[in-house]
């Protein structure tokens, strides 16, 4: 994911793990395909054994509040705020902007994740993109993705308690996906949550497990009950809801697995620094700029490799991290191959 904000609203956003239109562009490339075109954890969580209760039944009031409440300590979550669990991330995105006043001038901190600008102009809002905060000007809503996606900028706690308390002042709100905050908890505003702000956090990024779909948004607590009356009865399967509790409750795999993929992520630099400049990322992905990114996309993919591209940003790629030595082989490889030109 990482498209930037130049998509009209009516257009549909690229995303990564798209491996069907990467084999139909390079239909004479390796086999298996390594995708690292997301910024999905690699090595995911060991899926606990599932009652199978969680298929045959509707999930219960007693399963939700049990997840709810692994995810408020896992996350930090004050006393004062309350929390709405969700069949992914996406869908709160799609929903927070039918909450907001009519009419309200949208400020997107960017270039970041394009789905928050996209849903905003779905809604009906005028979007504009900004450099930083403080920019924001008259904007009654901001949107801030911290770490940012792509290139792993973190917002300072004192920038985003000024711009909340600035937005709570005039009945505005802050947005901010901390989608990526799970390795840097010291980023998070969560555990000191500032009025008019709702934070979304992502489960299947960190624990690699996207497919389960499950996020969460915090927040006041009339707003994450209007964000649960949307959502409706049962919104989470019970198959996640017992997942999501048994995942989020396991801090001694949290801390093993950020140092594994920092340690990840530090090697990844030092493979891609002779392609180009690592701009940035976070313990999941990192970020290479450089003017021969177009033919290194094409090297790579000839290569049975995947990796993000930005259409309006055409001297960027974005790498996710290889899940095993063969793929890390595989990508040192391709990246040091000595290819004519085409």
């Amino acid at each position: 994911m990482g498209e930037t904000l130049e998509a009209g609203s009516g257009a549909r956003l690229e995303h990564g793990g798209d491996l069907g239109e990467a084999r139909r562009q390079f239909p004479a490339a390796s086999e298996p395909w390594i995708d690292l075109s997301t910024g999905i954890n690699p090595v995911p969580y060991p899926l606990p054994c599932i009652p199978a209760a969680a298929w045959q039944r509707l999930p219960a009031r007693a399963d939700e509040a049990a997840l709810l409440a692994a995810a408020r300590a896992a996350y930090r979550v004050p006393d004062r705020a309350a929390i709405v669990a969700a069949p992914g991330t996406q869908i709160l995105i799609e929903t927070i902007p039918t909450l907001a006043p009519a009419g309200a001038e949208v400020a997107v901190l960017g270039p970041t994740y394009g789905e928050h600008a996209h849903a905003w102009r779905k809604a009906g809002f005028a979007v504009r993109e900004t450099a930083d905060p403080d920019a924001a000007g008259t904007a009654a809503i901001v949107v801030i993705v911290n770490p940012n996606n792509p290139d792993g900028r973190i917002v300072a706690r004192a920038d985003l308690n000024r711009t909340a308390a600035r937005l709570a002042g005039m009945g505005g709100l802050l947005v901010v996906d901390e989608a990526f905050a799970d390795f840097t908890p010291e980023a998070s505003i969560v555990p000191d949550l500032p009025p008019a702000t709702v934070v979304l956090r992502s489960f299947g990024k960190t624990y690699g497990l996207a497919g389960l779909r499950l996020g969460f948004a915090i927040g006041p607590a009339d707003l994450a009950a209007r964000l649960a009356d949307r959502l409706g009865p049962w919104a989470v399967p019970g198959p996640a809801l017992h997942v999501g509790r048994v995942a989020l409750s396991d801090r001694d795999w949290l801390t093993a697995t950020r140092a594994e993929r920092e340690a990840d992520a530090a090697r990844l630099d030092a493979l891609l620094a002779s392609s180009g400049r690592v701009a940035g990322g976070t313990a999941l992905f990192r970020l290479l700029e450089t003017p021969e990114a177009p033919a290194l996309f094409e090297r790579l993919g000839r290569h049975g490799i995947h990796v993000r591209r930005f259409a309006a940003h055409p001297h960027r790629l974005r790498f996710g991290l290889p899940g095993d030595e063969a793929a890390w082989q595989r990508l040192a490889a391709a990246l040091a191959a000595d290819e004519p030109a085409r």
